[in-house]
């Protein structure tokens, strides 16, 4: 049987990481250990985590026409994904500066370039493609009312619709509504729910009552929820590994997590097949050079508590 591909709107970047011992403060300047260039972007970094995984993909973007686009469509390619609805535009493709610190940690300053030239309209010679989508992933690094336009088309299509709400910023009711899964982080998370220091169970039902169909809180090192519409939250534990670099781990997570539900798993195994690739991810540095295969990741899940 043919699977349905999983289709991908979103950004696609140039990462320019910087190693340093920590994170710098504020008006402070410190040496650093390394420099790297590395394929990023949130919506790149999901689709790649799809590709690599074995599962058939295509990306929706847009690159400049500057010395990091050929390199940028490469590494979609290379990956398995299907970049035909990737252009070129005029001017910079998008860029990242990203700072990683020994722990692991890292900060990250994103400059958009083409992805803020990706507009609504530039959906419409793609409805066939999102219609026909078993799943699609979207994030906030792209127009706002692109995003909310995408959300149109798959909840008319009945689509499943994952939004990634990364960078937090404020989002419309009217957007809220379409999405099936929203899938903060904690930070992303306490931006929305105003919710400062409670409990996951506290966000997580505040999330829901914005108007999503369900929310997955990705919780780092503490694992992650899941709560739906009977408003029922269920906490799973993550794997445990030694963190190197925890840049795009998140997007690793969405998009295995994708993957997953569209090949038929429950939300539950979705999440913990999500979280063996994001355990992956953060044992390696750069970001899509980071997503694991799928031998990799059934490799860990029987490690991961039930």
């Amino acid at each position: 049987m043919e699977r349905k591909s999983i289709v991908v709107v979103g950004s696609i970047n140039m990462d320019l990481v910087t190693t340093a011992k920590r994170i710098p403060l504020a008006g402070e300047t410190i040496s650093g250990d390394g420099f790297a260039t590395h394929p990023g972007g949130k919506g790149a970094n999901q689709a790649v985590a799809v590709g690599r995984l074995g599962y058939p993909v295509k990306m929706i973007g847009r690159v400049g026409e500057d010395a990091f686009a050929t390199e940028l469509r490469a590494s979609l390619e290379g990956a398995g994904v299907d970049a035909s609805g990737v252009k070129s535009v005029a001017g910079s493709s998008g860029v990242a500066a990203i700072v990683v610190a020994a722990s692991g940690e890292n900060c990250i300053v994103v400059v958009p370039g083409a992805n803020g030239t990706l507009r609504p309209e530039d959906l419409d010679e793609h409805v066939e493609t999102i219609r026909s989508a078993g799943a699609v992933l979207a994030q906030l690094e792209i127009p706002l009312e692109t995003v909310e336009r995408l959300g149109e088309i798959c909840r008319d299509a009945e689509v499943a619709f994952i939004l990634d709400p990364a960078p937090a910023r404020e989002l419309p009711e009217s957007l809220l509504k379409l999405v099936t899964w929203f899938t903060p982080n904690e930070s992303e998370a306490a931006f929305f729910a105003g919710a400062g220091s409670e409990d996951a169970e506290a966000v997580a039902h505040r999330l829901m009552k914005m108007g999503v169909g369900n929310v997955l809180l990705k919780r780092g090192a503490e694992g992650f929820a899941l709560i739906g519409a009977d408003g029922r939250l269920e906490l799973y534990p993550a794997y445990r590994v030694k963190a190197v670099d925890t840049t795009a781990a998140g997007d690793a997570f969405n998009g295995a997590f994708a993957m997953a539900l569209v090949s038929g798993k429950t939300p539950a195994e979705s999440g913990r097949f999500a979280a063996a690739a994001a355990a992956v991810s953060v044992t390696r540095r750069g970001a899509q050079p980071s997503m694991a295969t799928l031998e990799e990741v059934n490799g860990l899940l029987g490690g991961l508590p039930r």
